[in-house]
């Protein structure tokens, strides 16, 4: 996603102070900028700040809430339909431009219980957000940091173990501290300390960035041969790996964009191409307002054929609409329109649940997350 926009949670407080886990700058931010007593605002991204706790444990050490299995767990695609349908969980990435950062202060780690519930409602593939710099400190060849690979290693086997698949997401923009990643050796160094962590994980998808943008466009071809040249490398040879594209992997800017991407090469033949698609009217998805109620199936056309005439496979890995009846039939239409070309499409993820996400837009967290109390019935039903 371009950007995070959340609204307040609790917007009827004082306007000298903004509210527990409310937003508190940002870009184009004019609100509260002060937190309330006990709490700390806190960079998420160059977007978007929240009032986080301030006196937070100072170590990335996380306690599991909930380690039962759910009543269900999720099955294989069948003909015609998709083989995945997922959730982003977005949280463990917060905190942009502070490294490392204190776990629950600057970031946090996905909700096993809110994972459970999404589970048992038949979602298979979970997109879990991480930070290179937290992984990876000081440079790219750094080796993993302990305590933030124990954790995401922890989120990961939760999801892996009750029969769904987790995607590793460097939530990066093809930026490391800020800058963008040049050193494709580097970049290699760092996928070869990811694969080697997760290789013995068959249900474990790598994701070679989060939304290259404004790069030299032979370089993200690069940087994604070298991601996937070291992951095969490193012996994780039986996973899918998900290949990002430039312009923020848009669907929309995918054919006038990434046609060279159609030139990676996998020695596994496992390689899924990972587009993202917004329908608001810059494709930013910062907007509870769609274009039009056709507006989805519209916009992924073209990557569809691309993929047909490419003979490649691709997943939708960031979509998500405002809850109203406009977006509510974007939504169908995209999903359909994907769904009737499964040949090449093998699912999509909606953009983002996550136990920080308040009343964002489009919050899938559950029990009362905007997007989760109003999609959840209809998405599942896409559910393979």
């Amino acid at each position: 996603m371009r950007s995070f926009v959340l609204n307040s949670m609790l917007a009827g407080l004082a306007a000298a102070a903004a509210g527990p886990y409310a937003q508190c700058g940002g870009s184009g931010w004019t609100g509260d900028t002060a937190c309330v007593s006990g709490y700390s605002c806190a960079v998420s991204s160059e977007w978007y700040s929240q009032c986080l706790p301030g006196t937070a444990a100072s170590t990335t050490l996380a306690t599991s809430t909930r380690t039962t299995a759910p009543t269900s767990t999720p099955t294989t695609g069948a003909a015609g339909k998709f083989k995945w349908l997922g959730i982003n969980l977005s949280v463990a990435e917060f905190g942009q431009g502070t490294y490392p950062g204190t776990w629950g202060k600057e970031f946090y780690f996905p909700d096993n219980a809110a994972i459970s519930t999404l589970l048992e409602q038949g979602y298979n593939l979970f997109r879990v957000a991480f930070s290179m710099e937290r992984l990876v400190p000081d440079e790219l060849t750094t080796t993993a940091a302990s305590d933030y690979l124990k954790n995401l290693t922890a989120t990961v086997d939760y999801i892996t173990s009750n029969g769904a698949y987790a995607i590793l997401d460097p939530h990066n923009f093809g930026r490391y501290y800020g800058n963008v990643i040049t050193d494709v050796d580097g970049f290699s160094s760092f996928w070869t300390t990811v694969a080697t962590a997760f290789k013995a994980n068959e249900k474990v998808i790598f994701d070679t960035n989060n939304e290259y943008h404004d790069m030299d466009q032979a370089l993200v071809l690069n940087l994604n041969q070298a991601a996937i040249d070291a992951i095969r490398g490193a012996g994780a040879t039986s996973q899918y790996i998900f290949a990002e594209g430039n312009s923020w992997s848009g669907a929309h800017a995918w054919v006038a964009t990434n046609d060279n991407l159609a030139g990676l090469t996998d020695s596994a033949d496992k390689l899924v191409y990972e587009m993202h698609q917004y329908l608001d009217s810059d494709n930013s998805g910062t907007s509870d307002v769609c274009v039009s109620g056709t507006i989805g199936a519209e916009r992924v056309a073209g990557a569809t054929a691309w993929l047909r005439e490419n003979n490649k496979i691709g997943i939708l890995g960031e979509f998500a609409g405002g809850a109203n009846s406009q977006c509510e039939s974007a939504v169908k239409g995209l999903l359909d329109h994907l769904q009737e070309n499964s040949d090449v499409w093998q699912g999509a993820l909606w953009w983002a649940a996550g136990p920080w996400w308040a009343d964002y837009i489009f919050s899938f967290e559950p029990p009362s997350g905007t997007g989760y109390s109003y999609y959840n019935s209809i998405l599942k039903s896409y559910a393979p």
